[in-house]
């Protein structure tokens, strides 16, 4: 009788210890964003008003942080489990654009151009299963006061990931957005001395 007793104790303990090792492992959810405000670039003085409007497809209006497995299939769009975005990635470019790019948006006022981008992809990308980088792809435009096209270009940018996990996918794709910035806003500069964007300041 006692051996039983003494059994039963034993494997309620191991129970007990088992339960709380799983249960002290595991973090809770993680919020994250693309950092702290950013300031504006230099050379952002413009005679009128930027308009930035951002879309983005309707798989990037929930607030999953997005990776795929190239190594394995990369058509598999996977989601990490603990972490998520404050907010749609779509607005949560928007939003850094304009603080980088003194922008207001699209929907507030009418400008004289908008600058439009169109996400078509914004994840991390795994080569191997040590090795990722983040992603973000698609068009930008510059359009007129009355929404006809000025200018065009594609967008490519991959930033290596410091480490493979949520939080190096998502600290590769704050510095693709802060690219994605000074990009634009190079191309801001060669339209305005090449005459494309003349409208702009007129």
């Amino acid at each position: 009788m006692m051996r039983w007793i003494v059994l039963v104790l034993s494997l309620a303990l191991l129970a007990g210890c088992y339960t709380s090792g799983k249960r002290g492992s595991e973090r809770g959810l993680v919020i994250h964003d693309l950092g702290l405000p950013a300031e504006r670039l230099p050379g952002t003085e413009r005679p009128g008003i930027l308009a930035i409007e951002v879309r983005a497809p309707l798989w990037m209006d929930s607030l999953g942080i997005n990776y795929r497995l190239a190594y394995a299939d990369a058509s598999v769009l996977r989601e990490y489990s603990r972490s998520r975005w404050a907010g749609p990635p779509g607005q949560l470019i928007e939003q850094r654009l304009l603080q980088q790019l003194d922008g207001v948006p699209s929907g507030q006022v009418r400008g004289k151009c908008l600058l439009r981008v169109e996400i078509a992809e914004f994840s991390q990308v795994f080569s191997a299963p040590a090795e990722s980088r983040g992603m973000l792809r698609g068009r930008a435009f510059w359009l007129d006061a009355g929404r006809r096209p000025l200018a065009e270009r594609p967008v490519a940018i991959a930033v290596p990931a410091p480490t493979a996990d949520a939080s190096g996918g998502v600290a590769a794709l704050q510095e693709s957005v802060g690219q994605l910035a000074g990009l634009l806003m190079a191309w801001e500069r060669e339209l305005l001395v090449g005459g494309q964007a003349k409208a702009c300041t007129d």
